[in-house]
């Protein structure tokens, strides 16, 4: 095992027993690496990875804490990594926000409070009538972002917030070029809030599910013609490719 990555086992061992609670201040760091065996350059290897995981929290100044460790820091990672995936990738991040949210949404009709539903209206009534696509994705991602905390556990709301990096571009992809997508999303909107507020989860699931799978329904078909394309740009260059080729071994022959 790698030094840095042994390093990164001792203190999660530490964590996870107990010895090191959520908040608590690690040791200095000499007294560290001399009790766990490891030198000083691995240990502050080690530190920095959990750091950036958000298991760690490195205050200049003040020393080294174990974070909250609470689902929401620890997944805010998530949205960092899907970031950097693209193109069809996306589609897989939306067919896991496809099975999650319609089930977090399900889950809010059950025990989201009256007063969380009636802020779910107003923020819903807020937009105009002819919003601006950014106004619209705003109101969008702070609609699901309620919804999702609405469901009462901490755990599936942050895997759905973390998600919401690539499919904020479909979202953003498609209000660009589908006609009609802005109308649609309100009147999809209004109808998971109606089955929500009616204390239908069977129907606010159901809403849910549609209003994800249209998002992903258009990627899958708006990247399926782009391969299309591509494939017919290939067919169009074959000839003169071959050409080219021919050409190429005749001058080296």
């Amino acid at each position: 095992m790698p030094v840095t990555d042994e390093a990164i086992e001792k203190i999660k061992a530490m964590i996870v027993s107990g010895e090191l609670r959520p908040g608590s201040r690690l040791p200095k760091e000499a007294d560290l690496a001399e009790r766990l065996g490891l030198s000083r350059s691995s240990l502050r290897e080690a530190v920095k990875a959990l750091s950036l995981i958000r298991v760690l929290d490195v205050r200049q100044g003040d020393g080294t804490y174990v974070t909250s460790l609470s689902p929401e820091v620890l997944l805010d990672a998530l949205g960092f990594v899907v970031d950097f995936h693209q193109d069809n990738t996306v589609l897989e991040f939306l067919e896991v926000r496809r099975i999650l949210e319609p089930a977090a949404t399900a889950m809010a009709a059950r025990v989201m409070s009256d007063e969380d539903i009636a802020a779910l209206r107003d923020l819903l009534e807020s937009l105009d009538e002819e919003p601006s696509l950014d106004d619209l994705i705003a109101n969008d991602l702070e609609f699901h972002r309620r919804i999702a905390a609405g469901s009462g556990n901490t755990v599936l709301c942050s895997l759905i917030e973390g998600l919401s990096g690539p499919t904020t571009r479909a979202r953003i992809w498609r209000g660009l070029t589908e006609e009609g997508a802005v109308a649609r999303t309100r009147q999809q909107h209004r109808a998971i809030l109606d089955a929500i507020s009616r204390r239908m989860p069977e129907v606010a699931h159901a809403w849910a599910t549609a209003h994800v799978a249209g998002v992903e329904q258009w990627l899958r078909d708006t990247l399926g013609e782009a391969e299309s394309h591509l494939w017919a740009a290939d067919q169009d260059l074959r000839p003169a490719r071959r050409r080219h080729e021919g050409t190429s071994r005749r001058e080296s022959g």
